[in-house]
Formats: structure tokens, sequence, C-alpha cells
């Protein structure tokens, strides 16, 4: 049937509206980097521990993961921690075993002899009087060493990330961002991925920010790096629920990043706790009481969570979604803070996908 003049041009206007709105997007998108971080673990095996399948026979924690679905593992890196955990050496030999189970490898910097956030980014002990003409060759040098480190012994980093939720720059006060000045922190990012390439340029070279809060802030932040001419491959986002507001906002700031910057988007971090409960005397960083989307702190509670951030993700078209320190139950000696990391407990116990003897949530997937 031919149409009338009015319904061509209605048409003609969602025609333009369709060019002008990003696509959400089909159901055909999959999620292919299902990811764990398991910074963690390899302490957990060196102090006894022991996971447990959904069958409760004593199994190796990557196998476990990979029973679950994932396909990817994170590892953070710091330059000189006290505890002798998280450091080049430890991250190689974790990488063997990492690679040797046929899992993919993200090797997360946080250019920081501890943890790295929004609220802090210290440098390392060795850095911390140097300009920032010489933390430039710092970073390219220290990133490049590790990268080429990994690749000798066979264990090429798939990805690597060039900072760790970098909100306001890291590297303080040199590579801070401040007063909307993105130049310091740019001259930083450009030598971690000239780096990455130098080692290995096949390797994707993330940048992450703790920004799927906040479309506004996302755009600040990728823009401003963007503008001082930093390239990367794939744009990273932490989405805790607790802090970074409902699903339907995450959704919008996925699709909007994926498409203003024609990146692949990766949650690179999220969690859901499983119970109320502490199991040491550490304080959960996250209390079982602070619930999202009226879903309870129970084991099928928190795989519903996890189900509910990856198909946000997928909807919106991001690529990747990783569970941060799903192994990390509560095991005596393997606390929080590396300059204390015997004397301190675990602030994660209610949020890893294991209780607290190792057995693992039996609900609980990854799903591409």
């Amino acid at each position: 049937m031919k149409p009338s003049p009015r319904a061509a041009v209605i048409a003609v206007v969602l025609a333009v509206v369709a060019t002008l709105t990003p696509a959400p997007a089909s159901a055909a998108n999959t999620l292919t980097m299902l990811g764990a971080d398991v910074s963690s673990l390899q302490r957990t095996l060196d102090l006894g521990g022991k996971y447990y399948n959904a069958a409760g026979a004593a199994a190796d924690p990557y196998d476990i993961l990979k029973s679950a679905g994932a396909n990817y593992a994170r590892l953070r890196i710091w330059n000189n921690p006290a505890s002798g955990y998280n450091n080049k050496a430890k991250v190689l030999q974790q990488a063997k075993s990492i690679k040797a189970k046929g899992l993919k490898l993200l090797i997360d910097f946080h250019y920081s002899d501890t943890w790295a956030d929004p609220g802090k980014q210290y440098p390392p002990a060795a850095w911390a009087s140097h300009s920032l003409i010489q933390l430039q060759s710092d970073v390219y040098n220290y990133t490049y060493d590790v990268c080429t480190a990994l690749k000798a012994q066979g264990t090429t980093p798939d990805s690597i990330q060039v900072g760790n939720e970098i909100n306001v720059g890291m590297l303080w006060p040199r590579g801070q961002v401040v007063s909307s000045n993105f130049a310091p922190l740019a001259s930083l990012l450009k030598q971690g991925y000239n780096a990455v390439k130098a080692c290995n340029s096949a390797t994707q070279v993330w940048i992450h920010t703790a920004d799927a809060d906040s479309m506004a802030n996302a755009r600040w932040f990728y823009d401003g790096i963007r503008a001082q001419g930093v390239t990367w491959d794939v744009t990273a986002l932490s989405y805790y629920c607790m802090w970074h507001g409902s699903l339907a906002n995450l959704y919008n700031v996925i699709t909007d990043v994926r498409t203003r910057y024609g990146k692949p988007v990766v949650i690179a971090e999220t969690a859901y706790q499983f119970t109320t409960a502490d199991a040491d005397s550490e304080k959960n960083s996250i209390p079982g009481t602070v619930l999202c989307d009226n879903i309870p702190a129970t084991w099928a509670g928190q795989a519903q969570q996890f189900t509910w951030v990856q198909n946000t993700a997928r909807n919106a078209g991001a690529v990747g979604v990783f569970y941060w320190e799903p192994t990390w139950y509560a095991i005596k000696g393997n606390g929080w803070d590396p300059a204390n990391i015997n004397g301190t407990g675990d602030g994660w116990d209610n949020m890893a996908i294991f209780d607290w003897s190792g057995r693992v949530n039996p609900s609980l997937r990854w799903a591409s």
C-alpha cells in the first residue's frame, strides 16, 4: 500500500531522529570478557586456604571460577608493597597459574606501593620525590619491564590497565587533575600506553575510572584525556550499586561512553554481598545491610544482582564484566593492609563468592 504524504513525512522525521539517537544494544550482543579479580588468591593459597566447588568437593579455585563461566583473570600490581604480595615477582608467579588454566590475563597497574582509588593515588616511595618528567620515564620503564617479564615467561598480558580508578588522576600530586587541567595526567597515560604497545602491540590498554555513577563525570574525564591526545583501547568503569546508583543509570552511562568514544566498554569491578554478617574483627567494607534493588544479602541475592549487572552491561553494548576479589574469603593472615597483612582482616568477606569455609556460591554465574 502506498503511504500517505503525512506518513512519509513522519517516516523521514523518525529516520532523522534515529541518526541522532544511539541505538540500544541488540539482544545479539554478548559479553566476551567474563572476569574475576583474583589478586588476593595467591596469599590465601600460600596460607593453606581451601576452595570447594558447588558439589562441596575440594577443587582448584581457577577451575571453580571457570566452571562458573569466567574466562579472564585480573591481577593488581603494586611497586614495592610491604607484604611482598601483589609485587612483580608474585604477579609473575600467579600469571603462570592463570595462563596454565587457559584464562586470559589483565594486569592492573596501581603505580603505588599500596591501594590506589578515587580517594588516594600515592606514588611508590621510590618515586615520591620525582618530577613530572621523571614520573613519565618511571611509568614507561616500570610498565615495560613488568610487561616484558610476563611476555618472556610465556604469559603475555591480554590487557593492561594504566592506572586504577583514576577519576582525578594518578601519582598525586604530579599527575592529579586540578582545575580541569588534564595535561600532566595525559603525559603519564601516554607513556603507559606507549610502553604496553612497545612490549606487545596486541595487548589492549584500558583506562579505568569509577565513573559508572555519572555521565557528567565520565564525560569530564574521558573528554579531558581525549582532548590531550591520549589513546586507549578499552573504556573501563567500576560499578558497585551501593555507591554508583541504579542499573538504569549504569545502562545510560555505558551507552554514552561506548558511542561517544567509539571504544569497547568493560565493567572492570563489581560485587554484591551474600550475608549481613562479618567473619572477622575487620569491619566489612560494605555492610550487609546496604542493599540494592531490594535484593537480599544471600547467596541467591548475590547471584541475582550479578546477573542483573551483566544483563544491563550486555544490553547497553558493553563487552565484559569483572567480579572484584571473588576468592578473598576470610582467612587469617590475608588482611587488607599490605603494611600489616597479618594484623589486619578482610573487609571483603561478605562480598566474595566463597563463604568463610571456602565453599562457592552455587548459583552465581558469568554469562556471555
